[in-house]
């Protein structure tokens, strides 16, 4: 797969011990929209996706957090893989966090229903499609509450490579 982008934050023992959490995360495009989780709470958007769990491939990942944050099922047979973004920085335990976060491009079917997390509900996470620009604009000039995340400017570098 191909790298979009590495986000080494540099500020971790190169001694410490690794926490690895490989995750996934779906585009799906509609008119020039593009499918992403909003959290109502915080006003940032996200691709859905999430951690791939033991034993799951990376497309059963997938399919299985698309459903999960947005409702809809996706169709395995429309994935197709996007890109890599490489991301590792100091964990609030002092681990080294490394996560490669895999983009796929795939299209959806039925509507099933949302399955979110305690923390997902409690964000008011809602499955919205909208203009790249306007999530970009969101994620990178809007007041998050208080909420600092790597999370924001990785999805608008994603976004951007969309647009391009």
């Amino acid at each position: 797969m191909r790298m979009l982008s590495t986000m080494d934050a540099k500020n971790y023992d190169p001694d410490a011990p690794l926490h690895i959490r490989p995750s996934v995360r779906g585009i799906v495009i509609r008119d020039g929209k593009v499918l992403m989780v909003h959290s109502r709470k915080y006003d940032y958007y996200k691709f859905p996706g999430g951690g791939i769990e033991a034993g799951e491939c990376r497309i059963e990942a997938l399919c299985r957090e698309v459903r999960e944050e947005t409702g809809f099922a996706v169709l395995p047979d429309s994935v197709r893989e996007y890109g890599l973004v490489h991301r590792r920085e100091r964990d609030n335990d002092g681990t080294t966090f490394v996560q490669d976060n895999f983009y796929y491009l795939c299209s959806i079917g039925d509507k099933l229903g949302q399955e979110l997390d305690d923390y997902e509900d409690e964000e008011g996470f809602t499955p919205e499609f909208v203009d790249p620009r306007h999530a970009i604009e969101t994620n990178l000039h809007h007041d998050h509450s208080g909420k600092e995340s790597a999370m924001f400017p990785r999805e608008a570098g994603v976004l951007k490579w969309l647009l391009d």
